[in-house]
């Protein structure tokens, strides 16, 4: 068919050659009706030019079109040749200093760290590398498209908004200069009609849905009978489907139908068949059966050529535009008028309206196309970006409702233009204030998740495929919340606070669907069967983790909002969690003459939630009540009497009694589910509003309420209540050997409350809990990250928690924290903690991991053994506590927690009548640590008028209440000092008692005794002599023992001697010689010594050190030390052998080492010399093993050595080895030590 048009098509571009541009300009300047002229000459020319033959011709067709169709257009324009028009255009036009270049994908953008408002504010290349930001720190990455570079705009920029280039152009501008002063009024006239004609005649083809007709104005009469088969571009389907189906509906090779599938890919459709409508229609019939069998089909329409041919010339349209508009701003002006002039149906019926409107049934090109004439004329524009902005937020819940149900990438759709308007900071805050943009964003994201449970709680089980494809796309809407959010305002009027509010309100109403959500119960006897769905939930809480803290941030600058915002997430808690008793049993606790009544709930047989983020706003908002200081300026316009802290703490506790007990392993049967929300929840990117937040409103209920009453609330919620309440239980609960597993949940889950204890009391580098600043919170976490091990810039970023600007906070304060080590020739560049901030380091930092804080705990206890230090880890001094939480620390001595400390203490004293665990006890003697640390604190800052109230020094002094008359816990700690089964912990007993000399000193020394006289205290004096006496008494037992041990060994001694004269004789004699040779010279002569039998002489030893490879422990070679091996590798060897032919007749009876010299073979051993422990090589040579049999047979790479026949890698070198050689010691040394020990044995 395409050689039969040859001849007509050439014929054709004769007679379109020969047309005159400019007289048909001439013709329109005549004309009544311009737009019926201009409509007919397209109608006439446009199939002429574009969609001849069944494939397109774009050279030629864009050559044509611009003699044919746009030179007329610009000829009328500019009411001359178009050559001279636009230079002249362009000179009178005073250039933008904007540089609003449009980023292709792929191209480099910059942005500036230290000056971007936001992270979206960017600059190209050229204007980067001519602004004062390439000197600052910046952060490079290639662009999607789409985007426009921000050099000019001076909301983009804290400093330097312009490059060299762009500079230029700033000393001219007059602010608000009308761009129309620099165009005659003929021209402008021109412009806005044809202009007008030509934006309306594209719109209109383009958003055209009929398929075989035109719009009346462009019919014409020889229509001909040509159609294309139009393929369009999904999402849905994949490469290979769209191939093997254009195969077999238009019976093309192969190669072809990748260019099809390409260009459709790239284009967003292509025609895949030209003919007449039948043979069209029956390749849509082929391509729609062979696509619809499991997803949607493929979309596919049969169109008239004539209609594809003025879409095509539509698109060249709107670029031609875009073209023009560059010769000056005042065309830009009149684009901009024309597009958002209100039609004659209303609203939504501008030309700019109906393109975003039908958005998302245009194809990829066109979209793309018109986004981009949108982005250089309406977002270049500064007063018409304000009228677009506006019209894009009143269609925003249409528009983003077409995104959802759209199945194109996000960066194809007209709602990614959200990020060119929402970051700009005046725009944002006037849609908010004159369009109530936030409430709209949230209103759309809530009407899109309707999947709610009872409760009004979303709920994402049984998710079908297109409810998660939308909650996927929907996600998006977060991000266009952030964006407003992302850029806080200096200056607030009553309008942008009432409208912020208002947004506020939607805000708690989205936080309210997701309090609660994903309930679990814990599962008994059999495993869960499936998995629940998580995800969905942990997903939401982390894109809106940004948003929850830039909602703070927001209310910390205004007061009043503050205290609204306070008084509205306590009203939806209430709301939440006002009959939180419901349906509960109310009990009474008592413990130590307290009583405070709760009801009793079970978190291991109850439903407990993870997701709590009304009650996380409220913490966070409560700390910037006391960070503000408005909980001291404005208390009467606070609802702090209204609180409940019972209310406040009792989910934050629960979750967290949920995380103890996963870890003591009574949630296993829940699967991995739970697991990974447990991981998520305590992960960096969630934590901040998440965990963090859970210990603050934790705190802020401890600060208001009587701690003894918490620390019981806190016992039943860890199911605990019975052992701490009732005396011996835990003797009688362990002496029950059924219950091992029982007994081994209990003791992690009270290591687990004692953690939880330390974090109250410990966690107060959050300003507003604490007396700190944003920096010292992330000196913290840095000394703590390089309290485990040196890191690299790389690691240490990522496990520091990013704000919504993308930063750290660490270039800030590394330099104060931390020394870096440059790279050798290889590796990387480290930093180490400088060694005077290791004094900050906290055991029980609450942003370690157990296995973070295990390797913390050993590297600072073998940092301390290199200083000859002792090891203890006391906890370190910290800041005080701000006024709204200073009664938190009352807890370290409030009678509950006195009754927990000495229990523990009780059963580590008497260790063999209780089950306990060391962890366990480090908790308390950290606790214990803590509090002397505040008590030391309270008295150097004291002041005269001042009584510190704060005496644990004294209480921790008296002895337990009757009936049990307990030791005093300094009594226990004493004698815990002295007990050898707690060798680890003598350091930090010592460190304990140390300090609590030091202060009992302080109070003494102290003229004006800052404590009241009671006769409690003549009390404490009278207890306290009996118990020095009772420790005086029990110390002058354990020295009379010690004395008598002495005595017995020494006479052993003696008697050995006596039996060993002669022996005893020649040691001395040679003692004596060898000094005198060792004083002269540091070699000891050969001749000296005796070389052999049992009266050899004994020679001065070398101590041996040795570091084991794998767990990098040095210690000594000795008998008595852990056994050390040398990896080896043994092989049959021909090297010594005299005799290659000779054979072992029966190899199984032969001994291998000790083989003739004439053998064919012999054994050889080698080692690379690497050391290990036993027991570690042993660990991992398992570890090897069983790596080896989990993977599977036909995945197995060929490897380098054979794990069935005992071969492994060196663990540092990898060389090859197959066994271990023992590491002895000389055997003179061995032998003389069993000699002495069998003789010591023999008289002992």
């Amino acid at each position: 068919m395409a050689s039969e048009l040859e001849p007509e098509v050439q014929a054709i571009d004769r007679s379109l050659l020969e047309c005159s541009a400019e007289e048909i300009a001439g013709k329109w300047l005549q004309a009544t009706d311009l737009t019926r002229e201009v409509y007919q000459h397209l109608a006439h020319y446009v199939p002429k030019i574009y969609c001849r033959g069944p494939n397109p011709f774009p050279q030629k067709e864009d050559m044509l079109a611009q003699h044919v169709l746009l030179g007329p257009m610009e000829w009328y324009l500019c009411g001359e040749d178009p050559a001279f028009g636009f230079p002249k255009l362009e000179q009178a036009n005073k250039p933008s200093h904007l540089c609003g270049r449009v980023f292709k994908v792929g191209e480099p953008t910059y942005s500036c760290r230290d000056c971007a408002v936001d992270p979206t504010c960017v600059l190209c290349m050229e204007c980067f590398l001519g602004s004062i930001h390439r000197d600052h720190r910046y952060r490079m990455t290639t662009s999607g498209g789409g985007g426009f570079c921000d050099c000019g705009d001076t909301e983009a920029w804290k400093e330097g908004p312009y490059c060299q280039k762009h500079e230029l152009n700033t000393s001219e501008i007059e602010e608000e200069e009308d761009p129309l002063v620099h165009l005659s009024e003929d021209v402008i006239a021109r412009t806005y009609n044809i202009f007008a004609i030509m934006f309306r005649y594209a719109v209109e083809i383009l958003t055209w849905e009929k398929e075989s007709e035109l719009p009346a104005d462009l019919e014409i009469i020889e229509k001909r009978d040509t159609y294309y088969c139009m393929l369009f571009n999904d999402e849905v389907h994949t490469y290979e489907q769209v191939i093997y189906t254009l195969q077999k509906a238009v019976n093309c090779t192969q190669k072809e139908a990748i260019g099809f599938a390409t260009t459709v890919d790239r284009d967003g459709r292509r025609s895949v068949r030209y003919g007449d409508f039948q043979y069209c229609e029956q390749a849509k019939s082929v391509i729609v059966r062979n696509t619809s069998r499991q997803t949607k089909p493929l979309k596919v329409q049969v169109m008239h050529s004539s209609i594809v041919a003025h879409q095509n010339f539509g698109l060249k349209l709107l670029s031609w535009l875009g073209s023009i508009i560059g010769y000056s701003d005042g065309l830009r002006r009149i684009l901009c008028q024309v597009g958002l002039q209100e039609g004659p149906d209303g609203e939504n019926s501008s030309l700019v309206d109906r393109l975003m409107l039908n958005d998302s049934k245009l194809w990829k090109g066109a979209r793309s196309v018109y986004h981009q004439l949108f982005m250089s004329s309406l977002l270049m524009d500064l007063k018409y970006k304000k009228l677009f902005a506006v019209r894009f937020a009143k269609n925003y819940e249409r528009l983003q409702s077409d995104y959802v149900t759209d199945d194109h990438d996000r960066e194809f759709s007209i709602a990614d233009l959200s990020v060119q308007i929402f970051t700009v900071p005046s725009l944002a805050r006037m849609l908010i204030t004159e369009e109530n943009l936030m409430t709209i964003i949230i209103k759309t994201f809530m009407d899109h998740l309707r999947h709610r449970d009872a409760q009004g709680r979303f709920q994402f089980e049984r998710y079908t495929a297109l409810q998660a494809f939308k909650f996927r796309r929907v996600q998006s809407l977060i991000l266009d919340l952030k964006y407003v959010l992302i850029s806080k305002p200096t200056e607030w009027s009553d309008d942008l606070r009432e409208k912020f509010l208002e947004g506020f309100d939607a805000f708690l109403e989205l936080l309210k669907c997701m309090q609660g959500m994903d309930p679990i119960t814990r599962q008994v006897g059999q495993h869960i069967e499936m998995e629940p769905e998580w995800e969905a939930a942990f997903t939401l809480q982390m894109k809106l983790t940004h948003v929850i803290s830039m909602m703070q941030d927001w209310c910390a600058l205004d007061e009043k909002v503050l205290i609204e915002a306070y008084k509205k997430c306590l009203a939806v808690l209430m709301q939440c969690h006002g009959g939180f008793t419901d349906g509960e049993q109310p009990i009474t606790l008592s413990i130590c003459g307290h009583s405070v009544e709760t009801i009793r709930y079970c978190v291991s047989q109850e439903k407990v939630s993870i997701h709590l983020p009304v009650s996380r706003l409220l913490a966070g908002l409560h700390v910037l009540l006391s960070k503000s200081e408005v909980a001291y300026k404005f208390p009467e316009l606070l609802p702090l009497s209204e609180l409940s802290p019972p209310m406040l703490i009792e989910h934050p506790l629960r979750c967290l009694v949920l995380c103890a007990q996963v870890h003591a392993g009574m949630w296993r049967r829940n699967g991995f589910s739970l697991v990974n929300q447990i991981y998520y929840y305590h992960n960096v990117k969630c934590r901040r509003e998440m965990f963090d937040k859970d210990i603050i409103m934790l705190q802020t209920g401890v600060s208001m309420m009587d701690p003894n009453h918490f620390l019981m609330i806190m016992l039943s919620r860890f199911e605990l209540y019975q052992i701490f309440s009732t005396p011996d239980y835990g003797k009688r609960f362990s002496s029950e050997i059924t219950h091992k597993d029982v007994v081994q949940q209990n003791n992690t889950l009270i290591e687990e409350m004692l953690y939880l204890i330390i974090m109250l009391v410990g966690e107060r580098f959050s300003p507003g809990v604490g007396q700190v600043n944003a920096t010292d919170e992330i000196k913290r976490e840095i000394i703590h990250q390089l309290s485990i091990k040196p890191m690299a810039h790389s690691e240490l970023v990522k496990s520091l928690p990013e704000d919504e600007n993308k930063e750290t906070g660490m270039e800030s304060v590394i330099e104060a924290v931390a020394h870096f080590k440059k790279p050798g020739l290889t590796g990387r560049g480290m930093y180490e903690l400088k060694p005077e901030c290791a004094k900050e380091f906290n055991l029980y930092f609450y942003h370690f991991s157990r296995a973070e804080q295990s390797k913390a705990e050993e590297a600072q206890r073998k940092l301390k053994r290199q200083n000859r230090e002792d090891t203890a880890l006391p906890p370190p001094v910290l800041p005080p506590f701000c006024p709204l939480f200073a009664s938190l620390v009352n807890i370290l001595q409030s009678d509950v927690m006195l009754c927990i400390m000495r229990t523990v203490l009780q059963w580590a004293v008497e260790h063999n009548g209780y089950a306990w665990s060391e962890s366990m006890l480090q908790r308390v003697l950290h606790l214990i640590g803590m509090a002397l640390q505040e008590e030391k604190q309270h008295l150097d800052n004291v002041t005269e008028e001042h009584v510190v109230t704060f005496t644990f020094t004294q209480k921790i002094s008296k002895p337990g209440e009757a009936p049990n008359n307990s030791p005093s816990i300094l009594a226990m700690l004493e004698t815990l000092q002295s007990a050898p089964y707690l060798d680890v912990h003598k350091d930090m007993i010592r460190w304990i008692l140390k300090t609590f000399n030091a202060i009992k000193k302080i109070r003494e020394s102290s003229s004006t005794s800052p404590v009241a006289e009671t006769e409690g205290t003549i009390m404490e004096e009278s207890s306290r002599d009996k118990d020095k006496a009772e420790r005086k008494r029990k110390a002058e037992i354990a020295r009379l023992r010690r004395e008598k041990i002495m005595a017995q060994m020494s006479e052993m001694q003696r008697h050995f001697i006596d039996e060993n004269k002669e022996l005893f004789q020649q040691t001395l004699e040679l003692d004596a010689s060898t000094s005198a040779v060792l004083d002269n010279s540091p070699m000891v002569s050969d001749t000296a010594l005796t070389a052999l039998g049992p009266a050899q002489t004994q020679v001065p030893e070398q101590r041996q050190f040795v570091t084991c490879i794998l767990c990098q422990e040095e210690q000594e070679v000795k008998v008595e030390s852990k056994a050390m091996v040398l990896a080896a590798f043994v092989q049959r060897s021909t090297v010594l052998s005299k005799n290659r032919s000779k054979f072992i007749q029966d190899p199984e009876k032969y001994d291998p080492l000790f083989m003739h010299p004439d053998l064919s073979c012999g054994t050889h051993t080698g080692s690379c010399g690497h050391i290990m422990h036993a027991h570690c090589w042993q660990r991992y040579f398992d570890s090897v093993q069983a790596k080896e049999q989990r993977r599977q047979q036909r995945l197995r790479l060929h490897t380098s050595y054979d794990v069935e026949n005992g071969e492994f890698l060196c663990p540092l070198c990898e060389c090859l080895s197959n066994t271990v050689i023992p590491l002895l010691l000389p055997p003179r040394n061995i032998f003389n030590r069993y000699h002495f020990f069998k003789e010591f044995r023999k008289y002992g």
